[in-house]
C-alpha cells in the first residue's frame, strides 16, 4: 500500500469521524471537518492550477488552517513551505524566491509581511494568493484572489491524484552560512518513517493529547502533526506567546490534559529557571520529549524529580535527517549535575557513524565527526547541488554504489557503555592557550551554577597568545544577583584555569532564532559590540 502523509488523517475521518483532531483554545476540529475543508481546499488548488511538485507557501500562524492547508497541498500534489511570520521580509523574500511557489496560502496576520515582499518585487503576478478564512485578505499592495467561503460549493471527497512516497512533501529551510537560507527536501517516504516507528515506539494512542507546541516551520513539529493523525489523537496547538509566559505554558499542559509533550530545550530551562512546575504535577502528563538542542543536566533533574510519573526521551536529529535520528529514554534521573546525558542509539532504519578525518570509525571513547545514514535522510538542499555536495557525501563503506551520509558537523563520541555522546558542534572546539576545547564542557559546568537561569559559550577570534578567546553570556534567576568573578570561582571548582571564560556578559534573556535555539552568531555579535 502507498502510503502518503495526508493519508494518515483521511483514515481517521473515515473511520472515527466525529474524534477531535485539533484543539486551539476554544476551537475543536473533527477529523471528519478537517478532511472535508483539507478536501475542498484542495480542489481549489487543483482549479488554480496546483500540480505534482508544485510549491505551495503557507503565510499561515499556527492554527487549525495552517494544518488544512498543509493537507490540502499534499492532497493536490504539492509541496507545501511553512514561513515563519515573525521573520525580516528580507529573509522571507530569500525562500520565496527559492521556492518559486505557484500558490501562497495566507491570513490576515501576515498582511505586513506580504506587503513587504510585494514593495520588494519578491511576489510576482503569477503568484496566486488564497485566503484560508472566509473573507478576502487585502494589503495595500495585495490582494487574495480567492476566499475559504469560495471553496464551499466544491465536493467535500477526496482528489483522485497519483502520488509517490518519494515525492518531497515539504521544504523546510534552515539557517545558511552564507545568509541565504537552505531549503531541505523531506519526502513523504522520510516522515513516514520516522512517524510509524515513533508511534509503535512511544505507544501513542488514539486517546492521547499531544502538544503542538514547535513552529510549523520547525522539523519537530512534523512529528506532532503526522504522529497524532496516525494514532487518531488529539493535536493540541499551542500559540507562540505560551513559550514567552511560563506561568501560562504550564496552566495549557494542565487544562490540555497532555500525555505527550516534545519542545526544544530552552523552554524546559525557562520554566524551571522560572520554578513553575510543581511537585507530581501535570497528572495526565506521561511521556515528555526534547529535541534541538542539549537539555542542561541540572534542569533534566528538576523535570525528572518533579515529574516521576513521566517517560523522559532524549531524541537527536538535523533537519537533514528528518525529525530524529536517534534516542535516548532516561531509566533513571541523572546522579550529579555534571552527568552527560547521551543522545542514545540510532532510531530503527538508522545509522550514527563517528569517524575520524580519514573517514574511519573511531575507537570507543574518542572524539570524532558524527555522520548520519538511514532512511531519515534528506535528498539535499533545494535548488542547490554544490551545498548538497558538501554535506551529503559518499558513504566510505560502499565506494562507488552512489549512496551518501549526512555530515553533521557535530562532535561525538561512543562510549563503552554502547551509546552514543554529543559533544557539541565542530566548530565549538576552539584552540585556547595551546588547548583543544569543547564550549559545550564549559557550559554544562556553568549551567550547573543554581543561580544560572540560562547561558551559552562562544569564542571568539584573537590575535594574541590566548588564540580564541571564551566567552560566556549568562541570564540570572529572578531576583538572583552574582557578578562573572563569583561565576568564575564557581567554575574553578569543576574547570581547569585555561577553561575559564576571559569574557562575560549578563542578559536579560539570550537571543534565539526561529526554531527557539540560542543564536550564537548575534551572541558573538554582542561580545562584539560591547568588547567585553
Amino acid at each position: 500500500m502507498t502510503r502518503l502523509l495526508q493519508d494518515y488523517a483521511s483514515h481517521q475521518a473515515q473511520h472515527r469521524p466525529d474524534a477531535t483532531a485539533l484543539v486551539m483554545g476554544k476551537r475543536r476540529l473533527t477529523y471528519a471537518e478537517l478532511e472535508t475543508e483539507s478536501n475542498r481546499l484542495a480542489r481549489r488548488l487543483e482549479e488554480r492550477g496546483c500540480m505534482r511538485g508544485d510549491r505551495v507557501c503557507l503565510f499561515l500562524p499556527k492554527s487549525p488552517e495552517a494544518i488544512v492547508g498543509m493537507l490540502a497541498t499534499l492532497k493536490a500534489g504539492g509541496v507545501y513551505v511553512p514561513l515563519d511570520l515573525a521573520s525580516p521580509a528580507p529573509r522571507v523574500a530569500k525562500i520565496v524566491e527559492a521556492a518559486e511557489p505557484r500558490l501562497i496560502l495566507t491570513m490576515h496576520e501576515a498582511v505586513r509581511l506580504l506587503d513587504d515582499l510585494a514593495a520588494s518585487g519578491a511576489l510576482t503576478q503569477a503568484v496566486q494568493i488564497g485566503s484560508l478564512v472566509d473573507e478576502p485578505v487585502l494589503g495595500e499592495r495585495f490582494a487574495t484572489t480567492f476566499c475559504r467561503a469560495d471553496s464551499s460549493p466544491l465536493s467535500p471527497e477526496p482528489l483522485r491524484r497519483a502520488g509517490h512516497p518519494d515525492d518531497v512533501a515539504h521544504l523546510l529551510f534552515t539557517s545558511g552560512s552564507t545568509g541565504t537560507p537552505k531549503g531541505v527536501m523531506i519526502t513523504h517516504s522520510n516522515v513516514v518513517h520516522f512517524v510509524e516507528w515513533a508511534t509503535a515506539y512511544f505507544g501513542t494512542r488514539e486517546t492521547d493529547h499531544i502538544s503542538g507546541h514547535p513552529p510549523l516551520h520547525f522539523d519537530l513539529s512534523t512529528f506532532d502533526i503526522y504522529g497524532s493523525a496516525l494514532a487518531g489523537a488529539e493535536l493540541h496547538l499551542f500559540p507562540a506567546v505560551a513559550s514567552l509566559l511560563p506561568e501560562k505554558l504550564a496552566a495549557l499542559i494542565r487544562v490540555s490534559e497532555l500525555t505527550q509533550w516534545h519542545a526544544v530545550p530552552s523552554i524546559f530551562t525557562y520554566m524551571a529557571k522560572f520554578d513553575v512546575v510543581a511537585q507530581d504535577d501535570f497528572p495526565s502528563l506521561e511521556r515528555v520529549l526534547w529535541c534541538g538542542e542539549v537539555l542542561p543536566t541540572p534542569v533534566l533533574m528538576y523535570w525528572m524529580e518533579r515529574l516521576p510519573h513521566c517517560r523522559f526521551t532524549n531524541l537527536y536529529g538535523p533537519t537533514e535527517a528528518t525529525i530524529a535520528s536517534s534516542y535516548w529514554t532516561m531509566p533513571e534521573p541523572p546522579r550529579k549535575e555534571t552527568d552527560a546525558i547521551p543522545i542514545g542509539t540510532p532510531c530503527v532504519g538508522e545509522e550514527l557513524l563517528i569517524l575520524d578525518v580519514d573517514m574511519q570509525p573511531t575507537p570507543i571513547d574518542e572524539v570524532g565527526e558524527l555522520y548520519i545514514a538511514g532512511a531519515g535522510l534528506s535528498s539535499g538542499y533545494w535548488r542547490d547541488e554544490e551545498k548538497t555536495r558538501a554535506a551529503f557525501v559518499p558513504d566510505p563503506r560502499a565506494p562507488g554504489s552512489g549512496t551518501c551520509i549526512y555530515r553533521t558537523g557535530d562532535l561525538a563520541r561512543l562510549g563503552d557503555d554502547g551509546l552514543v555522546y554529543f559533544l557539541g558542534r565542530a566548530d565549538s572546539q576552539i584552540k585556547h592557550r595551546g588547548y583543544r576545547i569543547e564550549l559545550g564542557e564549559i557550559e554544562t559546568a556553568l549551567n550547573a551554577v543554581a543561580q544560572v537561569r540560562e547561558c551559552a559559550v562562544v569564542g571568539i577570534e584573537t590575535e594574541g597568545f590566548e588564540g580564541t578567546a571564551i566567552c560566556a553570556a549568562y541570564a540570572l534567576g529572578v531576583g538572583v544577583t552574582v557578578d562573572p568573578p563569583a561565576l568564575s570561582e564557581s567554575l574553578r571548582n569543576v574547570l581547569p584555569p585555561y577553561m575559564l571564560p576571559s569574557r562575560w556578559l549578563e542578559l536579560d534573556g539570550l537571543p534565539k532564532n526561529v526554531n527557539g535555539k540560542i543564536d550564537r552568531s548575534r551572541l558573538r555579535e554582542l561580545f562584539g559590540e560591547n568588547g567585553s
